[in-house]
């Protein structure tokens, strides 16, 4: 019987987002294919370090444990490699205790093009030009941008913070504030308040992180002493009145997070530094880059908001 995909979480992660691969980049860059073919070969045995988006992907799989018989989380590993010098990467997913057994090796192709033909709710790599060319493409893509966050590992819990406008909703809100200004633009919202936008490139990631918050608070209906893990967040830079908007659309889409801050301007990272999720995704990234010294941000280079960046 063949192994589906259909009632799981799947996340590709490429190499650069999973392991830190800044001295085996370089050592490629400077010596050449072959050669790194034999240095990847001599070092084999040797683990690459945890790159930024591991403590995300390793407390994901984690979740695993509550359909032990059947994982509700899929990690796909898609690389740039070939299967040769894939071989250290997947030692490293073992030497770190990842729960993942699934890889996508490539050599030299971005691999964004198998996303949709593996049901992946989310892409993330350190390449941008990966992740321009998947998210140009129609799929859920994030660049993982260098981090400093460290993460205490005896917290068992997973915090995920979206973004709403270009993240969770389509861009189509942003494009009004863009071409008419603040003051239209909140006419606009408080006017179409009970109108839902369209769900943008990462609602289907939140209604699949909200599957497992529903199996874990049927866990803790069984069990009182058990406690939720997992703990989702909105942070938009809307307020009152265009913060309905956001609400009766997650409502109308059929999602919902557990706490929201709605910050009409002030600076996002005053409220990550307190909140420390394991995942952040922005869809402008200067929202990000005040707070990576302590969370791990994560650009969705879509919409009006990143149209001519590079």
């Amino acid at each position: 019987m063949a192994y589906e995909l259909d009632d799981r979480l799947v996340v590709g992660v490429a190499s650069s987002a999973l392991f830190d691969l800044t001295e085996s980049d370089a050592y490629f860059r400077e010596h050449g294919e072959m050669a790194y073919r034999e240095y990847q070969d001599a070092n084999l045995d040797v683990p690459l370090d945890k790159g930024v988006a591991f403590p995300f992907i390793q407390r994901l799989v984690r979740l695993n444990d509550l359909r032990a018989d059947d994982p509700l989380v899929e990690v796909i590993v898609l690389s740039r490699n070939d299967p040769d010098t894939g071989l250290r990467v997947m030692r490293s997913v073992k030497h770190h205790g990842l729960d993942s057994t699934r890889a996508i090796f490539t050599q030299g192709k971005a691999p964004y093009e198998y996303i949709g033909a593996l049901d992946m709710s989310l892409f993330l790599s350190a390449n941008r030009a990966d992740v321009d060319a998947a998210i140009e493409a129609g799929f859920p893509a994030g660049h993982v941008m260098p981090s400093t966050a460290e993460y205490d590992e005896s917290d068992p819990t997973l915090r995920v913070a979206f973004d709403f406008d270009g993240v969770l909703a389509d861009d189509s809100s942003e494009r009004k504030y863009k071409s008419d200004g603040l003051d239209d633009y909140m006419v606009h919202e408080d006017a179409n308040r009970d109108r839902p936008l369209e769900p943008g490139l990462l609602k289907p990631l939140l209604a699949d992180l909200n599957r497992i918050q529903q199996i874990e608070e049927s866990r803790r209906a069984e069990d009182p002493d058990y406690s939720p893990r997992l703990r989702i967040a909105l942070v938009t830079a809307r307020n009152a009145p265009a913060h309905e908007r956001a609400v009766h659309s997650l409502r109308e889409w059929g999602v919902r997070v557990n706490d929201a801050f709605f910050l009409g301007g002030i600076e996002k990272a005053r409220v990550l530094r307190v909140m420390q999720p394991h995942i952040f995704f922005d869809d402008q990234d200067l929202h990000l880059t005040g707070a990576l010294d302590d969370v791990v941000g994560v650009h969705i280079p879509y919409g009006v908001a990143n149209e001519g960046s590079v």
